[in-house]
């Protein structure tokens, strides 16, 4: 059973309708209505990585790019690093996977799914890997790579 840390829906596969990502909420990585964020769970602000896994991620468009696969931990830092996306392919078949700066996505919590900045052809085009392949995350120069391609500031600086 899944845990559902948005709020009292559970209703996770609502598409994204479109819209700007800028919202007055309380932080630019998450966006919803005020009702969004008060609820019985803990939340969107704090929640389990785990709850996070199979979560939809569009783009502005309402285009769907894809699922997240997992979450990946800097451990030493105590931060996220990034969130797997898994984007193309058929039931699982043919797939490739993209390490996702977490900064680069914003949760959208109305409609319980993440959003990425990017259009479909774009990212078919980024770096990416397969599911028995996985880069050195740890490596400064595929780091810097991956945060040049989303236009995102690495979050260790």
């Amino acid at each position: 059973m899944a845990i559902n840390q948005y709020g009292s829906s559970s209703d996770l596969n609502r598409g994204y309708t479109g819209g700007s990502l800028d919202s007055s909420s309380r932080d630019q990585t998450i966006v919803g209505s005020p009702e969004s964020f008060v609820n019985d769970g803990p939340g969107p602000e704090l929640m389990l990585a785990s709850s996070l896994e199979g979560d939809n991620v569009y783009n502005p468009a309402g285009e769907k790019l894809g699922d997240i696969k997992g979450i990946m931990l800097d451990v030493r830092q105590g931060r996220i690093a990034y969130a797997v996306l898994s984007f193309g392919g058929f039931l699982g078949i043919g797939d490739k996977l993209f390490a996702v700066p977490w900064q680069a996505l914003t949760l959208d919590v109305d409609n319980k799914q993440f959003l990425l900045n990017q259009d479909k052809e774009t990212l078919k085009n980024a770096p990416g890997f397969d599911k028995d392949h996985w880069p050195s995350m740890a490596d400064s120069t595929w780091a810097n790579e991956i945060n040049t391609f989303y236009r995102s500031e690495p979050y260790w600086h």
